[in-house]
Formats: structure tokens, C-alpha cells, sequence
């Protein structure tokens, strides 16, 4: 007798969180029309936003980053920040509207890393640390064997000057 195989359980279920979008859409017009204050995110819509980010940041292009977990945070920040713009009327795949929000930003996050990294880098060639790290009555050929190794490692065309 063959075994069949059985259909893969998606991690959010698009069905269920559409209904969960919806209704929490109604609530939110609701609290609108009684002049309320805006009802809290479910749990449920939550934990897809959370499942949603830490499962596209195991994609190779988002995998070797050190800074996955603000990533990840970003994707949420940004998913709460515009859940609002979700229209139901227009589209019926939440799952692919909020995984393009949390895709832009970690692109968004890993290109203010490279820039953070890239002034560090430059204060680095830049430095003299040489000069912080003498001690008194030490002669200038003393060399700080750290900032020289940092020097000589770093990218070259990040350290030359642009023309």
C-alpha cells in the first residue's frame, strides 16, 4: 500500500489571517465611528508579523547578518507602522503584503549597517591611535600593533579617497 504524503503546513495559514485582518479592521472602524481610542493588535495578527520576519530572515540572503534580530524588529515596527494601509477590498493575500513590508525593511536595516560600518572604517584609517595610546615618557616609535592590523585589512577602496 502506498503512503501518501501529506500536504505541508504553511507556517501562517493566509486564510485565517485574512479573517483576523478583516475583523480587526471592523473593530478599528468601530472605535472610529464611536470616537474611541484605536484597538490593540491581536495576539494572533502579532505572532504572524513575528512568524512571518523570523522565518524570511532564515533566507540565504538574510542569514550571516549579525544584526538579524534588529532586522527582524525593523519588520515588525514597519508591519505595525502601516497596518493600517492593508485594504481587504483590494487584496486578499495579507501574508504577501506584510512579507514585502518586512522584506524592504531588512534591506532598509542592512544598508544603514553598511553605512554605519563604512564611517567606522574610515575613522579607523583616519585615527591616530598612535598617538592616544603612548604613555608618557614613551618614544614615537612605539606602534599599536591593533590600529596598524585594522589599517592594513581594510578594504582598499573604502580607505582611498573618491574621485
Amino acid at each position: 500500500m502506498a503512503r501518501q504524503k501529506s500536504k505541508p503546513e504553511h507556517y501562517v495559514n493566509n486564510k485565517e489571517f485574512l479573517a483576523a485582518m478583516v475583523e480587526y479592521k471592523k473593530s478599528c472602524r468601530r472605535a472610529k465611528r464611536l470616537k474611541q481610542a484605536k484597538p490593540p493588535v491581536t495576539d494572533y495578527i502579532g505572532s504572524c508579523f513575528l512568524k512571518i520576519a523570523n522565518h524570511l530572515s532564515y533566507r540565504p540572503n538574510f542569514i550571516n547578518y549579525t544584526y538579524r534580530d534588529d532586522m527582524i524588529s525593523d519588520g515588525i515596527e514597519n508591519c505595525l507602522q502601516y497596518l493600517d494601509n492593508f485594504d481587504p477590498v483590494k487584496s486578499n493575500n495579507p501574508f504577501a503584503y506584510f512579507t514585502q513590508i518586512i522584506y524592504y525593511a531588512f534591506i532598509r536595516r542592512i544598508q544603514k549597517e553598511k553605512k554605519q560600518t563604512t564611517i567606522k572604517q574610515k575613522m579607523i584609517a583616519d585615527g591616530n591611535y598612535d598617538d592616544m595610546t603612548l604613555h608618557p615618557g614613551e618614544d614615537r616609535e612605539f606602534k599599536n600593533q591593533f590600529s596598524e592590523y585594522l589599517r592594513q585589512n581594510l578594504p582598499k577602496e573604502e580607505t582611498e579617497p573618491k574621485k
